[in-house]
């Protein structure tokens, strides 16, 4: 069997996942503008289960969940879905934009030094110079956007965007260790549901004093389309692709994210493109490119081989 063309298929599935997280989160602004946080978030979870029920039964060949997939799904859920977003929606609220897109850039290194300790993948250097492609890249972008504007930075949001950071380093290495044994479908199906049990409390009390009548057409087709790229098409990209790549090369991809959602504010929300914005973009381009050039042994061992 050839490895190539699955493993450049895999690298198509998680671009394809970041940019499409980047380009949703852009746009995302103004469902924050119009809907209570919790409330976005639950409605998210519950539209996503209306879409995907039939995700949840197993396949012929898959194997029974184990009590350890079980408990695999709970926390990547609870880390990737519920803490992230809490840990980075407030840690922006008491910093900043510019700390936030600063901070991402550590989700590259957090992975792979996480992909290192609990999946025990080696990190050649080709693939560290990446990820200091990729954090550079970010931080540039995050200055880009930022303009000359001051972090203004407090402890507790740095500790929150800190958290965030690890959260989403930890959902890439949970999600490669549940990828040999469930298929992407069903934990994407799975995950969701964890995470519309875990928001429901604070979504029905934010809903209770909520009037949804005043809500825009637009408004209403936007939060459909978030719901189902959110839960629905970017996991599924992302465990798609993560089966077939270590986890520590898949955390480069996370630079998209932001660069995608730069993109769009660039070419759909009319903001000004700068010299540092081409040097982050080129940056990021020099990381993922870093990250999935063909090596010496990718001939000789599939891409997703245990050392």
């Amino acid at each position: 069997m050839s490895h190539p063309i699955p493993t450049l298929r895999a690298y198509a599935f998680l671009a394809a996942s970041m940019a499409l997280v980047g380009s949703y989160v852009g746009l995302s602004k103004l469902l924050v503008a119009s809907l209570p946080i919790f409330l976005l978030a639950w409605l998210r979870f519950a539209i996503a289960a209306l879409a995907m029920p039939h995700w949840l039964r197993r396949r012929g060949d898959e194997p029974p969940l184990s009590a350890h997939d079980r408990r695999l799904l709970f926390w990547e859920s609870f880390l990737g879905n519920f803490l992230f977003s809490i840990f980075m929606l407030y840690g922006v609220k008491l910093s900043s934009a510019l700390a936030a897109g600063i901070a991402m850039a550590g989700i590259p290194a957090a992975v792979a030094v996480l992909s290192r300790i609990f999946l025990g993948e080696r990190i050649t250097p080709r693939v560290a110079w990446a990820i200091a492609c990729a954090a550079g890249g970010i931080a540039l972008l995050a200055l880009a956007r930022a303009g000359h504007a001051a972090a203004g930075l407090s402890p507790l949001g740095f500790a929150l965007l800190m958290g965030a950071v690890i959260c989403e380093a930890s959902y890439v290495v949970i999600g490669k260790r549940l990828t040999g044994q469930v298929s992407p479908r069903r934990i994407s199906a799975i995950i969701n549901l964890w995470g519309l049990v875990l928001v429901t409390p604070l979504g029905l009390w934010q809903a209770l004093s909520f009037d949804f009548a005043a809500l825009p057409a637009s408004i209403w087709a936007l939060l459909l389309f978030y719901a189902l790229a959110a839960s629905v098409v970017t996991v599924w990209l992302w465990m798609k692709g993560l089966r077939h790549v270590p986890a520590s090369r898949a955390g480069v991809f996370t630079v998209l994210l932001p660069t995608s959602a730069a993109a769009i504010g660039v070419l759909v929300l009319g903001e000004t493109f700068t010299a540092l914005h081409g040097a982050a973009f080129a940056m990021a381009l020099a990381g993922v490119l870093l990250a999935t050039w063909p090596g010496k042994q990718a001939s000789t061992r599939p891409e997703g081989a245990r050392p």
